[in-house]
């Protein structure tokens, strides 16, 4: 037995580490950072920092702006990729060109998308060529109102094929004869789908939720990209001001930022977690 847990914890030794190493020990000097005054000093002034970045009116704009855009982005991604992977499972033409078009994006490296997106919607771009064959003025889209509209469509274009790949998968894992039963019993495709499909889909529902939005607070790289360090008001995410803080060494206000941003992900997550046991406790029973 004892040569078991030998050769099993030898196995687990390297993953271990590197978890501590990369992950759990940066994360304990970022806890530190934030409760002391500079790395130099270290003198401790407890949540003087956290309450300095919560008066901090950039602090405010971006954790604004990133809630804004994940709360319409990560359900949209969610819900427009299931439909996707309901309308691909049935028996449609042209169904593997379909697939085809919705996993290009993954394919396709982050500066091409972002070339691609500047040429759509530039102020000389095809977008404003297109609508003003309809009478529409130009309008500067990343410089506007419709900036954070642009990366949300932006965003979804990314995230929709590997999401919807994750929804067929599951749909094709339910049981068949429970679907079969419902025929039998005369349930409509509505009635298969929300009592039945939906309930067997939680969990993957849960996944592709925690990963839309885990990828939504990175959305920072393609808004970099495209407009800089400091872009229009509505798309400056909060990882433009944990970067600017980088860049001007405030190490407090950018761990303060990380461990609040952080909490509220955990809070986030352990709320779909619950809803995720309680909508799917009697498939699971």
């Amino acid at each position: 037995m004892w040569k078991i847990k030998l050769s099993s914890g030898a196995y687990l030794a390297p993953s271990f580490l590197g978890v501590l190493v990369f992950f759990v020990l940066p994360f304990l000097v970022v806890i530190y950072y934030s409760l002391v005054d500079n790395p130099i000093s270290g003198r401790f002034v407890g949540l003087e920092n956290f309450r300095d970045i919560l008066d901090n009116n950039a602090f405010r704009r971006a954790v604004h702006n990133t809630l804004a855009f994940s709360a319409v982005s990560v359900p949209l991604a969610v819900i427009l990729s299931l439909l996707l992977a309901i309308l691909l499972e049935a028996k449609i033409p042209f169904r593997s060109q379909f697939r085809t078009f919705f996993l290009s994006p993954m394919m396709v490296p982050v500066a091409s998308i972002v070339l691609i997106w500047q040429v759509l919607f530039h102020y000389n771009g095809a977008v404003n060529d297109f609508l003003a064959v309809f009478g529409f003025p130009k309008t500067d889209w990343l410089k506007s109102s419709y900036a954070q509209i642009v990366v949300v469509i932006l965003f979804i274009w990314k995230n929709l094929g590997y999401n919807m790949i994750l929804f067929m998968a599951a749909l094709a894992s339910i049981p068949k004869d429970i679907l079969e039963v419902a025929r039998l019993e005369s349930a409509t495709p509505l009635q298969t789908f929300f009592y039945i499909k939906i309930r067997y889909l939680s969990s993957t529902v849960l996944f592709v939720t925690i990963m839309s939005l885990i990828n939504s607070f990175k959305v920072f790289r393609e808004v970099y990209l495209l407009t800089g360090d400091y872009p229009y008001d509505t798309i400056y995410m909060l990882q433009h001001f944990m970067n600017n803080k980088f860049k001007s060494l405030d190490y407090q206000m950018l761990s303060a930022a990380a461990v609040l941003m952080s909490l509220v992900m955990i809070l986030i997550i352990g709320v779909l977690f619950l809803a995720e046991n309680w909508f799917g406790k009697d498939v699971e029973g």
